[in-house]
């Protein structure tokens, strides 16, 4: 057997493993009892639904309906309305884009980046029961790695 054969099955039984653990990621992400726990220790009140468009639109925004409903995996017609719900709450607002006049893009406000803060500072406390055990370098070069990979990704989608 050559060592190419040996690398290629290697490198096989690792992209596996990197897809079971990334849909384990997802999947624990996408639990409703995860994110009302998450809702609760930021004390925020917010529908689930809203919630994760306004996490969306802060780090995506501005950003299209269309863009975004692709993006989450949503028919743009119910990101729309829950969009209508953000901006009514005065958590985001819909302005027209620059480079395209035909596409309102939802961009946070004020009130929703204090809110979004809030999420955040939450997210990192009930993290840190995961990342208690792990060196300061390990938690480092996860999120680099991670950031290289999302960003390899992204680049991919486009080819």
């Amino acid at each position: 057997m050559s060592t190419k054969n040996v690398q290629n099955t290697h490198t096989s039984v690792m992209m596996r493993d990197l897809h079971g653990a990334l849909i384990e990621i997802v999947s624990a992400m996408n639990r409703p009892q995860r994110d009302d726990d998450l809702v609760r220790e930021a004390g925020i009140s917010l529908d689930r639904a809203l919630f994760r468009l306004l996490v969306a639109i802060e780090r995506l925004g501005p950003i299209g309906v269309v863009d975004l409903a692709e993006r989450i995996g949503l028919d743009y017609t119910t990101v729309s309305r829950q969009v209508a719900k953000l901006d009514g709450l005065g958590l985001v607002e819909r302005k027209g884009s620059v480079s395209d006049r035909r596409v309102r893009q939802a961009v946070i406000t004020p009130e929703g980046k204090r809110m979004t803060d809030k999420i955040d500072a939450a997210r990192e406390r009930m993290s840190q029961a995961i990342f208690e055990k792990w060196e300061e370098k390990d938690v480092a070069d996860l999120v680099r790695l991670m950031g290289r990979f999302a960003e390899a990704f992204r680049r991919g989608e486009k080819v």
